[in-house]
């Protein structure tokens, strides 16, 4: 069980990276993070198509990731 859970994290981890690698930079550098940083944390982003996508895809990927390390540390003992 310990195994496939390791393999399973494994194909998670690639999955989570090729996706991230994937989506675009949504940041303007550091002034974007100043001025711009609470327009996009309050709603006023649009994400159509492949990014909505890609970010849902994101979440979802990250939440696995964090089951299968806690079956793993349960597993494990």
């Amino acid at each position: 069980m310990h195994t496939f859970i390791v393999v399973l994290l494994i194909i998670d981890c690639i999955a989570l990276i090729t996706v991230v690698l994937l989506q675009e930079g949504k940041s303007n550098g550091l002034s974007g993070a100043i001025s711009g940083g609470a327009e996009q944390l309050f709603g006023k982003q649009k994400q159509r198509g492949i990014d909505l996508f890609l970010h849902r895809l994101t979440i979802v990927l990250s939440i696995i990731f964090f089951v299968l390390m806690l079956s793993i540390s349960y597993f494990d003992m």
